[in-house]
């Protein structure tokens, strides 16, 4: 049993050659003296014809063969018909003419999912099933696309003279963020592992030992809801450097990705890329990873609206809101009323308390708030924005970061609305100088926005003791798309400002000691500047294919309540198990 050629591989130059060729049965057309199978592999598909002239035992062999039997044919390669060339596939000129066929094993039918790319079943169904979800072609060229990303990655960090270093899965639970997985111990009772969520703290002890450059294509755990662009176990490009300042990473990185797009697209991407800082990003796009495929930016209308007889403008200025415009080019003859309805919700579920609209007609404005807007405001208004007639002004009046974030989303729904992104465009840019801390509602204290080893800007340092909110971090995120594919920062590395740090977020010297003792430690024994970056490797490969969700770039994922249907995890466990691990469960069951 023994394969010559793939079913992606033969042409016209293969015309009479004896082949044999392995895989399943896509397609079977029965046309009485001629059977007709498209016999598909990973690489690509070929059209085989059994005709009784060749081969009477292969013929009636065939009028047995099913969709996904899988089968092994030998025959000589010709070239089809006059006008039944199929131009869009490599081997669509030929066709191999069967004289024997091997049925190597049949496939019940019906199937439970098609397979055909034009009849997608639900997603439920599809991740059930994923071995048969993963014979479409669609999936297995983004698999295949994984597997070039993953190899380009590690092609350029070895030329980079990186060293790619595993670190553990079983490690010390330092809940900050997002919840951990715990592994309990059967050796120690009562004591649980966590799977990281990162390997932030083992890649910094790296640098502390000597370790320069290093890199882990690695797979990371965190316990949070999922959704299209989020799992539950996901891979990190994860990246940490000695000796360095933030420009040296961004400038190795902005290689890396020109490396990986030319190595597994064929696409050159133009570097340096654009950089905006967060409070520029959130200003003009209303995101910290913002989508620069088109021109729709905010404008600050704060000044021009202020001093009118609507109250609502007047509380927000007092309270130190803002107002923000947004101006659509023919807004008037491309959205309708309903239209508007629509994104004043988008609005609102981003705490937004409303959205309210101008129409410009004319020299005229048509709006809900018209009266209260006398002419000289309303033309300030109007020049701000640039708006001409037929053009429609939308308007957030919030605290800065509500109104921001809030009118971004609109930005964003008027973007696919409209038609105004371009799909076929890779835009990379930098938001850099994050602020270092956020306020925690529900705690009542600061909080690192990163985490709390990100070091604040030089000039900054001063303001942890007195104004904590003030200070910006030597922070980057790395956003391609209007997605946020990685993000970093240069490290804390001296022990006075670290100890300054866990001041500002609350954090004792007990429960530093408690949490991140070992990596202290560590720092007192000579830590060099350092800093890195981590990109999540299933995001990029989902833009580069095109992809909505990143379940459709991985292999076995989870769905939206995070299950694998396929093997059916998470599953109970016996009382054996839970016994050798000193568990006992203490849960109510729900009646039957």
């Amino acid at each position: 049993m023994k394969r010559t050629h793939t079913c992606g591989e033969l042409t016209e130059k293969s015309r009479g050659k004896k082949a044999v060729l392995q895989g399943w049965v896509s397609k079977r057309r029965d046309h009485g003296n001629l059977i007709f199978i498209d016999l598909r592999d990973r690489y690509g598909v070929t059209q085989v014809v059994f005709n009784p002239k060749d081969s009477k035992e292969a013929h009636k062999e065939a009028s047995k063969l099913g969709k996904e039997f899988v089968v092994q044919v030998e025959g000589k390669v010709g070239k089809r018909p006059k006008g039944t060339e199929n131009k869009a596939i490599k081997t669509g000129k030929i066709e191999l003419n069967a004289t024997s066929l091997e049925i190597l094993n049949p496939a019940e039918t019906p199937l439970p999912i098609e397979i055909d790319e034009h009849l997608l079943a639900g997603e439920d169904q599809r991740l059930k099933y994923r071995f048969l979800d993963l014979r479409r072609a669609e999936l297995q060229q983004n698999l295949i696309l994984r597997h070039k990303v993953v190899k380009a990655f590690r092609d350029f960090f070895d030329k980079e003279h990186f060293l790619e270093i595993e670190t553990p899965f079983l490690a010390k639970s330092t809940p900050e963020g997002a919840r951990d997985f715990l592994v309990p111990s059967r050796v120690h009772p009562g004591k649980f592992y966590a799977l990281p969520q990162s390997p932030q703290l083992f890649k910094q002890i790296l640098m502390v030992s000597g370790f320069d450059r290093y890199v882990q294509i690695v797979r990371c755990f965190r316990d949070e809801d999922l959704r299209a662009d989020r799992q539950l176990e996901f891979t990190q490009v994860d990246v940490e450097m000695s000796f360095v300042g933030r420009d040296d990473i961004i400038g190795i990185m902005e290689r890396a990705m020109q490396f990986v797009f030319k190595q597994a697209l064929g696409i050159k991407v133009k570097a340096p890329f654009p950089r905006l800082s967060f409070d520029e990003a959130m200003n003009i796009y209303g995101s910290d990873k913002p989508d620069n495929r088109f021109e729709l930016h905010l404008v600050d209308v704060t000044k021009e609206l202020s001093g009118t007889d609507f109250e609502i403008f007047n509380k927000v200025i007092e309270n130190k809101g803002v107002i923000k415009a947004l101006k659509i080019d023919k807004g008037c003859k491309t959205l309708n009323k309903k239209d508007v309805d629509k994104l004043t919700e988008v609005a609102k579920l981003y705490k937004a308390k409303g959205l309210m609209s101008i129409w410009v007609k004319g020299k005229e404005i048509e709006s809900q708030i018209a009266k209260f807007l006398p002419e000289k405001t309303v033309n300030a208004l109007l020049s701000k924005v640039k708006a001409k007639d037929s053009d429609l002004v939308l308007l957030v009046a919030d605290s800065w970061l509500t109104a921001c974030n809030s009118l971004g989303y609109v930005r964003l729904a008027l973007g696919e609305k409209l038609g105004l992104i371009d799909r076929k465009k890779f835009s990379f840019l930098w938001v850099l100088d994050f602020p270092l801390l956020e306020w925690n509602d529900e705690e009542q204290r600061f909080q690192a926005m990163h985490h709390p080893f990100t070091s604040p800007r030089d000039e900054d340092i001063p303001l942890l003791d007195s104004q904590p909110e003030k200070a910006k971090a030597k922070a980057y995120d790395l956003v391609l798309n209007g997605s946020e594919i990685g993000g970093g920062s240069i490290r804390i590395h001296r022990g006075e400002i670290q100890e300054k740090m866990f001041n500002a977020l609350g954090i004792s010297r007990q429960e530093a000691e408690a949490k991140f003792g070992f990596l202290l430690s560590a720092f007192k024994f000579g830590a060099p500047p350092h800093g890195g970056i981590a990109l999540g490797l299933d995001r990029i490969i989902a833009i580069m294919a095109g992809c909505d969700s990143i379940r459709e770039v991985i292999a076995f994922p989870k769905n939206k309540a995070a299950v694998s249907l396929m093997d059916d995890a998470p599953n109970e466990v016996s009382e054996r198990q839970l016994k050798e691990l000193s568990l006992k469960l203490d849960i109510e069951k729900p009646l039957q």
